[in-house]
């Protein structure tokens, strides 16, 4: 487990193959509770090839000064991703004009 969050990786390798592949991620929040959107991709080993484009969500919470993973959300498409963009747009800029 990593001791600072930006050592934090969601790369996960069996027998010297990548099995997850992190291409990118983003640091939400920092703190005793943390939050990280990474970008990612999952090796298939029947095409022995990477699959599409993913993204997942995950909170960690640091515990004896260790960032330990509490839960997460995959985002399992761009179509979704998409849908969860397009509806966090529209309730923040509601939100916005109201205040």
């Amino acid at each position: 487990m990593a001791s600072d969050i930006n050592e934090i990786t969601i790369n996960y390798s069996e027998d010297d193959l990548l099995l997850v592949k992190e291409l990118d991620k983003e640091i939400l929040t920092k703190g005793a509770w943390s939050t990280i959107m990474f970008k990612y991709q999952d090796y298939d080993r029947k095409k022995e090839d990477y699959g599409p484009i993913k993204y997942t969500i995950r909170r960690y919470r640091k515990i004896n000064n260790e960032y330990r993973q509490q839960s997460k959300f995959n985002i399992s498409s761009i179509d979704q991703a998409s849908k969860i963009i397009d509806a966090l747009q529209k309730w923040t800029a509601e939100d916005q004009e109201a205040s």
